[in-house]
């Protein structure tokens, strides 16, 4: 079937009009930054509006339980309860929360990672070794993927906590969470994932992979705009966690203003000071949309058209990073040709938007709202930019790498 027909019978393209910047470019890096939903705009107005008209009585008709009412919202994405989720200014800042509250006593002075966590975790991590923590970073062997059985090779007894991305940020393989946690419970460890490339492209269920605490981003496939991540902890074990980094808003009674804390029992106990509230107001729309298109169909679209680009990739002669086996693969196709970044470059100058990472190549992510004819587009163009060789434009630009 050509691409125009495909286009013709996808019900997700019906949402492409709730993104303008559609209309406008071929939009392909929604793993970076997903599109900006229209309503945006209104819920942005709606807390100007809010703010102007009813000043400070803002936050209790609606702005102090802002963080956990978005975490419902989210809740359903990735199988957790209403209550159960919080969210935080960033991932990193909601790693750095984790990793305050885990004790690590003697002969279980570890943490296991891998080599393609995000940068941001790894230099986290790092720091502990400064308190005599040992760093387990397991290798990569092809900058694809890390083995499995590497990873639960290197959980043991010495270990206090896993920290591991659902999918990896370059190549878009997606790790073996359950059994990696399977490995990580049967040791008495804790195990952290990063979901920031996973929730809004593949069905998750925190309950399922038996995961303790599970952090993900609003910027990326959920089209929410930085400022809003979130943070889930298994309820049974929040109760026994005292994060190191806190602030008052985990305060059972935070109006108290009491010179001790005193925290709540609840998903709240991980909250540190005021959240954020313009960036969760714009972080809803986006959030209602994918919920309303429906995981399953995102995935089933994510699948055969990152499969599509993967073929006519080959077609082209090109090499990709990224898995060819559909269960490993997420939502993202790169690309890795010689001179890649600038030809990245040159794609942006044409309004095609994708970016480029150094190991991994030009990173093609369609989403929900990406057409079939969009993607014929992008890989026949950078065929017309390395035969005219139009790249060289861009050479100068190397040393800003975005």
């Amino acid at each position: 079937m050509e691409s125009a027909d495909r286009d013709q019978i996808d019900p997700l393209l019906e949402f492409r009009g709730e993104f303008p910047i559609l209309g406008r470019t071929n939009y392909l890096i929604s793993n970076s930054l997903g599109a900006v939903p229209r309503a945006a705009s209104d819920s942005l107005k709606e807390y100007y509006e809010t703010w102007a008209t009813r000043g400070v009585r803002a936050w209790e008709e609606g702005w102090w339980t802002l963080a956990a009412d978005l975490g419902d919202l989210t809740a359903p994405l990735i199988g957790a309860r209403r209550g159960e989720v919080v969210f935080q200014p960033n991932v990193t800042m909601a790693h750095a929360i984790v990793l305050s509250a885990l004790d690590f006593p003697d002969g279980r002075r570890r943490i296991v990672t891998d080599a393609m966590h995000f940068p941001s975790i790894l230099y986290l991590l790092d720091q502990k070794r400064r308190e005599g923590i040992e760093v387990v970073v397991v290798p990569t062997d092809d900058g694809i993927r890390v083995e499995t059985q590497r990873i639960v090779e290197a959980v043991d007894e010495r270990t206090s906590a896993v920290f591991v991305s659902h999918i990896l940020f370059k190549s878009a393989y997606i790790h073996d969470i359950a059994s990696i946690a399977a490995r990580a419970r049967a040791v008495g460890a804790l195990i952290v994932v990063d979901g920031y490339q996973a929730v809004g492209t593949i069905p998750v269920n925190v309950r399922e992979l038996c995961v303790d605490f599970y952090i993900g981003g609003c910027l990326k496939w959920l089209c929410g705009g930085p400022g809003a991540a979130f943070l889930w902890v298994e309820p049974d074990l929040i109760r026994r966690l005292e994060p190191r980094i806190t602030g008052w808003v985990s305060h059972q009674a935070p109006f108290d203003f009491e010179d001790r804390l005193s925290r709540r029992d609840d998903a709240w106990r991980m909250l540190v000071g005021t959240p954020s509230i313009p960036a969760l107001h714009a972080a809803r729309p986006g959030l209602e949309i994918v919920l309303k298109a429906g995981i399953d169909a995102i995935r089933a679209k994510s699948l055969r058209q990152t499969g599509r680009l993967l073929e006519l990739a080959d077609q082209a002669g090109y090499p990709c990073t990224t898995p060819r086996d559909p269960n490993e693969r997420g939502g993202t196709v790169a690309i890795d040709i010689e001179n890649g970044y600038e030809v990245s470059r040159r794609l942006k100058a044409l309004d095609i938007l994708c970016d480029y990472r150094p190991g991994a190549g030009i990173r093609l992510s369609p989403h929900f709202y990406t057409s079939d004819r969009e993607l014929d587009e992008a890989v026949a163009v950078i065929g017309e930019i390395l035969s005219t060789g139009s790249w060289k434009a861009f050479m100068t630009l190397r040393s800003t790498v975005t």
